[in-house]
């Protein structure tokens, strides 16, 4: 797969879908600080993504990628509180926490990549 923009990395196109869902299931939520916490944490993903991308060299790609990879470590944290305080029913965390992983993962693998070659974006 050819990579020529931020928007051909599976990894940001799946935080992007995760961004959707994080604003629908908590768009009823009357606590805004949370609220605004865990959307902030799911944009930080798809965001820090597409930055790093454009930063010019690998070991800067990889950097964005840390970042993104702790905002879904944070994302998947706070989707914890937000069940034990009954924001969240059992299926949506288990559908966020199930988007959460698969985008830790996907992120995971890219850095790998990126860590192996010389390739610049």
């Amino acid at each position: 797969m050819v990579i020529n923009r931020f928007e051909d990395i599976e990894a940001w196109k799946e935080a992007r879908e995760l961004v959707k869902e994080v604003y629908t299931v908590f768009s009823g939520c009357r606590d805004y600080g949370f609220k605004d916490q865990v959307q902030r944490a799911a944009i930080s993903i798809m965001s820090n993504i597409a930055e790093g991308f454009d930063r010019g060299t690998n070991k800067e790609f990889n950097q964005f990628l840390t970042i993104a990879r702790a905002s879904a470590a944070e994302v998947k944290s706070l989707c914890y509180a937000a069940k034990d305080v009954n924001y969240l029913t059992d299926a949506e965390f288990n559908s966020l926490h199930h988007e959460v992983a698969k985008i830790s993962g996907l992120i995971n693998g890219f850095m790998q990549y990126l860590r192996k070659t010389n390739r610049k974006f």
